[in-house]
């Protein structure tokens, strides 16, 4: 399914899904309710709480649907839109589950970009109930470039994976860089704390049809992951003539270049 990711990295670790209250309370209208919520929502900047429950409703409930909140503080009321339907227990109501645990790390995994820019990618996988998303072939045919994995459980182990399905040249960059890097394990120097696991291949299993991967194991533990596709458009290349978000021209990469952060022929003369 098509989604706009944009998500900051520090809306998925302490500051966002873990402490406001929700993982108890049920994603409604009364778990938006209670006072934990409210404390947490006013205790950061406004329009991080808001871009945080943005993506968490996303995630987890359906198209269709929406989650609205008033904040007692300044008395503005904000409603966020579902999508991808992940988490029906949990968007009824009921604590989050297990499976609904591992799904929404993903999700939220999947919508971080780096440069806090929103690009559509899209997502495939199922719901914590085994309900497939939906791809129509158009999109598909769109999103033809295979991209990553992600999976893990930022609310019992505080963790988050992601694999990659592709690797980029040293020439190449994209502005979804905490999926595409260069780097082939480790955590996540441009979207931490994202750990990268090296090839979806080598730690996730594959559905029958070979569209997305049903199940990821990394240090013994398996989880649910999401899988990810975007558009050939969207990986960059040095030398396109067109300076790039993700691209950079470095004095002491001179030697080096037309590598995606010394690209002079696209970004201009390094300073020296």
């Amino acid at each position: 399914m098509r989604s706009a990711n944009g998500l900051i990295t520090n809306g998925l670790i302490t500051n966002g899904l873990i402490t406001n209250g929700l993982i108890t309370n049920g994603l409604t209208s009364l778990g938006v309710s209670t006072p934990s919520f409210n404390q947490w929502f006013d205790s950061n900047a406004l329009e991080f709480s808001d871009m945080v429950m943005k993506y968490v409703v996303s995630c987890a409930y359906a198209e269709g649907t929406s989650l609205t909140y008033r904040s007692s503080t300044t008395m503005v009321t904000y409603t966020w839109y579902g999508l991808l339907g992940l988490t029906p227990g949990w968007a009824s109501g009921l604590p989050i589950s297990p499976d609904e645990e591992q799904l929404i790390t993903g999700c939220l995994a999947a919508h971080v970009n780096k440069f806090g820019i929103q690009m559509e990618v899209s997502i495939r996988g199922a719901t914590a109930t085994g309900a497939l998303l939906s791809v129509t072939k158009e999109e598909s045919t769109e999103f033809s470039e295979k991209e990553a994995a992600f999976f893990g459980n930022l609310v019992t182990d505080g963790v988050v994976f992601a694999c990659s399905d592709r690797n980029l040249s040293g020439q190449e960059s994209s502005a979804r860089a905490c999926a595409l890097s260069s780097q082939a394990s480790g955590l996540s120097p441009e979207c931490p704390p994202i750990q990268h696991v090296g090839s979806c291949g080598s730690v996730c299993v594959l559905d029958k049809g070979k569209a997305h991967y049903t199940r990821c194991t990394v240090n013994g533990l398996t989880y649910l992951p999401l899988t990810t596709r975007i558009r050939s458009s969207d990986i960059y290349r040095c030398g396109d003539g067109i300076c790039q978000v993700s691209e950079s021209c470095d004095p002491d990469l001179r030697s080096t270049n037309n590598r995606y952060n010394a690209c002079e022929s696209d970004c201009g003369d390094c300073p020296q």
